[in-house]
């Protein structure tokens, strides 16, 4: 009997997958330690980004 894979519950609270497939992910060294970033930095570091193709397929395997 073939057993279910288990989601890897901080890899789902961490990437969405999108309409198309692909993965999404917010970006890093936002949470503290902004005060000597210039504002645009900051500005940039909100915006979401894809994961690369090198992650993408060992996230996916995380993420069933």
């Amino acid at each position: 009997m073939a057993r279910k894979m288990k989601t890897h519950r901080g890899s789902a609270k961490r990437f969405k997958r999108t309409a198309s497939g692909k993965l999404r992910r917010y970006k890093a060294y936002k949470s503290h330690g902004t005060g000597k970033k210039p504002a645009k930095s900051i500005r940039n570091l909100r915006k979401g980004t894809l994961v690369s193709k090198g992650d993408q397929k060992r996230i996916n395997s995380m993420i069933p």
